[in-house]
């Protein structure tokens, strides 16, 4: 969706004025075409996508014989399964115009926190011994109580999202730290290891569990009228405001439902490795790689553009990377090379489909 098509949506949002009987079913028509013509347009960019992802595919099939085996392609979903939370929630903040750094820290704190007052005094938790089920309210309610903190920050104290969300990110990684004092808590219970773990046949839980989700959002994007909102916020904020959508409330949703989708993405990351780790998240770079994923699958810089269909291709080429790297047995430390390199292959690839006013 472009900012054009934005400023559409909140222009037709606004048309129901109650001069007219059928103005406001009138009104809702014209903005399902023009999602429509939006999204025909996504489509073809994430399209666009696939080339590339093959081209990956065919790589890594020439350079190792292992790539092409179901249990290697199972293991990149169950990789990219936990990327892909959160890049969904750094998707959905890009399409409102703004940035959260801060999911890099939500990824790793919710899920400590959680796992801290489940665990036992012995496991370095905090002994409450608490009901793990209980514990999964509390990973919850703790993303979404981070973004909802940085959405007041942000929309209602008009401070920057970068400082913002820099802050927090800083601030929840060092919380995450000291509740635990550097250590890995391992005595993790079964509810909490399942989803990341687990596997249905030779298809990982995880990657079950994520593909709901991007059906849910992109549902919500496409067929609800908050949904489609988030795009005209994205395209013009003025606007949107103008035809009378509560803006504000808008993006302090977003920031909050992005909380929640780093906070389960680190969910799923921790039962993944069967542990949590006082590092997790924000010292493996994970927002970056969530930046790139959303960027490369189309998402716009400067908002009011983007679907989950993208959001999931930018995700898988970045996981079909970092797969090819791992069987190579690449130096960690180039890792960051690669996807520093990648980073700025994206931001050329959103200039090349159409964000010419990116700025550096």
């Amino acid at each position: 969706m472009t900012r054009v098509s934005g400023e559409k949506e909140a222009a037709a949002l606004a048309q129901p004025t109650g001069q007219e009987a059928d103005s406001p079913a009138a009104a809702e028509a014209e903005l399902q075409q023009i999602s429509g013509d939006s999204r025909a347009l996504s489509l073809l960019r994430d399209a666009s996508l696939l080339p590339v992802l093959v081209a990956l595919i065919v790589f890594g099939a020439l350079i190792s014989p292992y790539f092409l085996q179901g249990d290697n392609f199972w293991g990149i979903g169950q990789y990219a399964s936990s990327i892909a939370l959160i890049t969904a929630g750094e998707a959905l903040v890009l399409m409102i115009g703004s940035m959260d750094l801060s999911l890099g820290g939500t990824y790793g704190f919710a899920p400590m926190l959680a796992t801290w007052l489940v665990a036992p005094a012995s496991a370095f938790g905090v002994g409450l011994n608490l009901n793990p089920y209980a514990g999964l309210i509390v990973l919850l309610l703790a993303g979404a109580a981070v973004g909802f903190v940085n959405g007041l920050l942000i929309v209602k104290a008009h401070l920057s999202a970068f400082i913002v969300t820099l802050g927090m990110l800083i601030g929840l990684a060092g919380v995450q730290d000291g509740l635990v004092d550097g250590q890995t808590i391992s005595a993790l219970p079964t509810c909490f290891s399942y989803i990341g773990g687990n596997f249905w046949g030779p298809v990982p839980v995880s990657l079950v569990a994520t593909a709901v989700v991007f059906v849910v959002v992109g549902l919500f994007l496409r067929y609800r009228r908050a949904g489609r909102a988030i795009y005209a916020v994205g395209g013009s904020a003025e606007a949107a405001r103008a035809a009378g959508i509560n803006v504000d409330r808008v993006k302090i949703g977003v920031y909050m439902a992005a909380g929640v989708l780093a906070a389960m993405g680190g969910f799923v990351e921790m039962g993944r490795d069967g542990a949590i780790t006082a590092s997790q998240g924000y010292s493996e770079g994970v927002i970056f790689i969530a930046f790139a994923s959303a960027v490369i699958g189309g998402v716009s810089l400067l908002g009011g553009k983007g679907n989950m269909v993208g959001v999931a291709v930018g995700v898988l080429v970045l996981a079909v990377v970092q797969n090819i790297l791992d069987l190579k047995n690449v130096n960690v430390f180039w890792e960051n090379a690669v996807y520093g390199l990648v980073i700025l292959i994206a931001l050329v690839i959103a200039r090349v489909i159409g964000d010419r006013e990116t700025q550096t």
